[in-house]
C-alpha cells in the first residue's frame, strides 16, 4: 500500500449503513423497498453480516426484530450474545422511522460502485506496468474491467402491474397523436416497415440469404436508408469486405452507376456527376465501417462504447465471427455460434439499438439446388440464432436458379426478390417483394422500381 492509500480513506458512508439497517429493525416491512441492495454494497463487515442475517430471515418469512436478530447472529458464531445485542441496540437508537431509506440505499450502493471503480483501477494499474502481453489487450482488459462494473448494477426492482399499464396508456396516447414518432427506425421499404413497425431498439435482426442473394447489398441498404433518415451513427462491421469495397457498392447503389463501370473506370461525364452527387450525400451521413477481419464480441462493445449518437449496427457477417480468445480452443462450432449470438443479442439490448446480422445459410443443398426458399431450419451451425434473434429474414431470388416466371425483358434490368418475414417477435410474418438490381447492388420496394439511367 503507498503512502497515499494509507490516507485516502474508502469511500463509505456509516450513518447512511446503519440507518439502513436500524430501519429495516425497526419495520421489516421496509425490507422490500431496498432488496436490491447486496451484502457487498455494506463496507463494515458486521453491517454485511447483519445484513445478511435480515436477508436470510425475510426470504425465510421469520420475524424480525431485535430479539431474532440478535438469536440469529449469536446462532451464525460471528457475534457472541453480548456483542450482538450491544450492537443491535445502538442500531436502533441511532436510527428512526426513516422514509428515506431509498435514498440512503442508494448512498451506500454509490459508494460501493466507487470502491469497486478504486480496485479495479488498482488492477488496471498493475496490468499495465506487468507489461504482461501487448497493449492493445491490456487497453482492451481495462475497458471491459470498467464495461463489467457497470454493468453488474443493472438488476431492475418488480414493476407493479398497474405502472406498466399506465404506461401503455402514455405510449397509446403519444401513437394518437404522432404515430410516426414511436416507430422504429424505418428502413424505408414500405412493406417491411409495416410488418415490423421498423426496426426496434434493442432487437437482433437476422438477415440469412444463400450465396449470391445479395444479402451484404440489401443490408448496405439498409443501412443507408437509416442512416439519412434518422441522422444517427450506423456502424458496420465487416469481416470479409473492406472499407473501399462497401464505400464502392454504396456509391453504385446511390448513384445508380453501374458497378462494372465503377470497376473498370469506364466512365463518362453523366456518371462522374452522379458520383459527386452521391458522394456528397453520403459524405453527409453517419456510416461508420470497421473492417477488421478477426473482430470478438467484446472488441465491438468497446468501440460502440465510445459512440454518442448510436442508431443501428450491422455484422457481415456471423459465419466469419469467432468466440473471444478464450473460447476458441473449443471444438464445437455450434457452442460457439450459440454464445455469440446470444452476446450480440445482449449487446443490442444493452445500447438499445437495433443489430443487423448477416448468416449465410447452407450452400450445395438439395434444396438450394431445386431453389426452394429457404426456412429457419437453414440457419447454419446452431438453433441459437432462431432463439436468440427478435427478427429473422430471408433473401430468395428464384431467377438465380432460373426457375421463375418473370420475363427476359425484366430480368435484364432487374430480378424480383422474396423477403422472407420467417421470425418476427413483435408480429405477423409473411413475405414481401422486392426488386433487385444487381448492377447496382440496389434493392427497392417491387413497386417502386427506379428508372434505370439511359447507357
Amino acid at each position: 500500500m503507498t503512502e497515499l492509500d494509507s490516507i485516502r480513506r474508502m469511500p463509505f458512508s456509516i450513518e447512511a449503513e446503519q440507518a439502513i439497517l436500524g430501519t429495516i429493525i425497526l419495520d421489516p416491512e421496509r425490507f422490500g423497498e431496498i432488496a436490491f441492495l447486496s451484502a457487498e454494497d455494506f463496507y463494515l463487515e458486521q453491517h454485511q453480516l447483519i445484513y445478511l442475517a435480515l436477508t436470510d430471515m425475510f426470504i425465510d418469512s421469520k420475524t424480525i426484530d431485535s430479539v431474532t436478530l440478535i438469536n440469529k447472529l449469536t446462532q451464525s458464531g460471528k457475534y457472541t450474545e453480548g456483542d450482538a445485542g450491544k450492537y443491535v441496540k445502538s442500531l436502533v437508537d441511532l436510527s428512526v422511522h426513516s422514509s428515506n431509506i431509498v435514498e440512503y440505499a442508494q448512498i451506500v450502493q454509490d459508494k460501493a460502485m466507487l470502491r469497486h471503480l478504486i480496485e479495479a483501477s488498482r488492477d488496471i494499474t498493475e496490468h499495465a506496468f506487468s507489461e504482461s502481453g501487448d497493449a492493445k489487450d491490456i487497453v482492451d482488459y481495462a475497458e471491459s474491467q470498467i464495461y463489467n462494473l457497470r454493468d453488474q448494477k443493472l438488476t431492475k426492482n418488480f414493476i407493479h402491474v398497474r405502472e406498466a399499464i399506465k404506461n401503455n396508456f402514455t405510449t397509446l396516447q403519444q401513437l394518437e397523436k404522432n404515430p410516426e414518432a414511436m416507430m422504429g427506425l424505418r428502413t424505408n421499404f414500405e412493406g417491411l416497415d409495416k410488418v415490423l413497425i421498423g426496426l426496434g431498439a434493442g432487437d437482433l435482426v437476422i438477415v440469412g440469404a444463400r450465396p449470391g442473394m445479395g444479402k451484404t447489398s440489401f443490408c448496405l441498404n439498409l443501412a443507408c436508408n437509416i442512416a439519412k433518415t434518422s441522422k444517427k451513427e450506423v456502424v458496420i462491421f465487416s469481416l470479409e469486405m473492406t472499407a473501399e469495397q462497401l464505400s464502392s457498392r454504396l456509391l453504385s447503389s446511390e448513384a445508380l452507376v453501374d458497378s462494372y463501370k465503377m470497376r473498370s473506370g469506364k466512365l463518362d461525364k453523366e456518371d462522374w456527376q452522379r458520383i459527386a452527387s452521391a458522394g456528397s450525400v453520403l459524405s453527409q451521413t453517419e456510416i461508420l465501417i470497421d473492417d477488421s477481419s478477426d473482430i470478438t464480441v467484446s472488441e465491438m462493445k468497446a468501440k460502440l462504447r465510445r459512440r454518442k449518437n448510436l442508431g443501428l449496427v450491422v455484422i457481415d457477417y456471423l459465419g466469419l465471427m469467432h468466440g473471444e480468445s478464450g473460447d476458441r480452443s473449443n471444438d464445437n462450432r455450434v457452442l460457439e455460434i450459440a454464445k455469440i449470438t446470444r452476446s450480440l443479442k445482449k449487446m443490442a439490448k444493452e445500447f438499445g439499438v437495433p443489430i443487423i446480422l448477416c448468416s449465410q445459410l447452407s450452400r450445395g443443398s438439395k434444396e438450394q439446388k431445386e431453389g426452394k426458399k429457404p426456412s429457419l431450419t437453414d440457419l447454419r451451425d446452431s438453433g441459437a440464432i432462431e432463439q436468440d434473434a427478435d427478427v429473422v429474414l430471408f433473401l430468395h431470388r428464384a431467377e438465380y436458379y432460373n426457375v421463375g416466371e418473370t420475363s427476359a425483358e425484366e430480368i435484364k434490368d432487374h430480378e424480383l426478390c422474396d423477403c422472407i418475414i420467417a421470425k418476427n417477435r413483435h408480429g405477423s410474418t409473411g413475405t414481401i417483394k422486392l426488386a433487385w438490381y444487381g448492377r447496382h447492388f440496389r434493392f427497392v420496394t417491387a413497386d417502386d422500381r427506379q428508372d434505370e439511367p439511359e447507357g
